[in-house]
């Protein structure tokens, strides 16, 4: 018997890790220092924004370079249910998504409009107006930003009883609960891509991606596929935007609108690890970690030692990190090609 599958022993390996690697990451706190769960926050956010950014260019071809727009956007739309509205920090960062949401509709409705350079040049364009919008908002500090309040920041949903189960203070519990809300972002965004891409609604984004004409011809709606995906991305950042910003608790339109800390770096760790695969943005977020760590002290030779990496592995693999230890093994750890099986065969 005939059977189409996706799955591969190392798939079946890398899917009992990943649960296994959850597991854990929820004990970590227990005996973990709060550096490290500091450091696993940052790590956890950034993977997450660039596996939101690696689907919509890797998989969908749409090279966005304004994905600082949702990520601000977020973040603010977070202070303002908390610091006009009176929301609990944890609650207020759905507002982060559907802000990001709200943007990304008139984003897509002119950005859509426009092919390769263009499309880029139009998604940094429409996040710099966003970024002089939100810097004129009195209400939450203007161009000079924001923190936020001491009673809000004091009784977040949740930390409390963090507190009392591991015996933290206060800023540790709040520091705990931000890593486990960015764990379960991340798992979730990795596990909804999988499924994304091993559906049919990914069969028709790698189609549209590969050739938009082609794909129109034998019958795919390539508007809806890339509107589905780039708002869904969009709504996804946001959170992950408003997520970062409930632990800083500091905000400022140019640091929550940065194009090189949310764009340039999300960027980097994709192509770095390997753009249009799951794998690539993972180990790209742990090679941009380690070089931030071992250049933390050195200034501007921290870039630097990005742009050497950047040039290095575009000249060794093009493909990424990841692309390069995949073409010479076959190693899939989530495959997303079709595969044809014969029922007792090993795929």
């Amino acid at each position: 018997m005939r059977k189409v599958t996706t799955r591969t022993r190392a798939s079946t390996a890398a899917g009992i890790g990943a649960v296994v690697l959850i597991a854990a990451g929820l004990a970590l706190p227990a005996v973990a220092p709060r550096s490290l769960i500091q450091d696993l926050f940052f790590i956890l956010t950034m993977l997450t924004l660039a596996q939101l950014w690696n689907l919509i260019a890797g998989f969908g071809g749409m090279v966005s370079v304004g994905q600082q727009a949702f990520v601000g956007l977020g973040a603010y739309a977070m202070f303002a249910g908390v610091i006009l509205w009176g929301w609990d920090p944890v609650p207020a960062i759905l507002l982060g998504g559907i802000a990001a949401l709200a943007l990304a509709v008139p984003m897509a409705f002119f950005a859509f409009r426009l092919q390769g350079a263009y499309f880029a040049i139009g998604t940094w364009v429409i996040a710099e107006v966003t970024r002089l919008s939100v810097a004129q908002w009195k209400m939450l500090g203007g161009g000079t930003g924001t923190s936020l309040p001491r009673e809000a920041t004091a009784d977040i949903l949740g930390v409390a009883a963090i507190a009392d189960l591991f015996g933290l203070r206060e800023a540790a519990a709040r520091d705990v609960l931000a890593y486990w809300l960015a764990l379960a972002l991340a798992a979730g965004t990795i596990g909804a891509i999988y499924a994304l891409l091993r559906s049919r609604l990914g069969l028709a984004l790698a189609a549209v991606r590969d050739n938009d004409n082609a794909a129109r011809s034998v019958g795919v709606d390539a508007g809806r596929v890339k509107w589905i995906v780039f708002l869904a991305a969009a709504a996804m950042t946001g959170l992950v935007g408003a997520l970062i910003y409930v632990q800083t608790a500091r905000i400022s339109p140019d640091a929550a609108f940065s194009v090189t800390t949310w764009t340039a770096y999300v960027i980097f760790i994709a192509v770095i690890g390997g753009i249009g695969r799951l794998e690539g943005p993972i180990v790209g977020v742990l090679v941009f970690w380690g070089l931030q760590t071992a250049f933390a002290d050195y200034g501007a030779w921290y870039l630097f030692a990005l742009g050497l990496l950047a040039i290095a592995t575009m000249l060794v693999a093009p493909r990424g990190i990841w692309g390069f230890v995949a073409d010479r093994t076959g190693l899939a750890l989530f495959p997303v090609q079709r595969r044809l099986r014969l029922e007792g065969v090993a795929a």
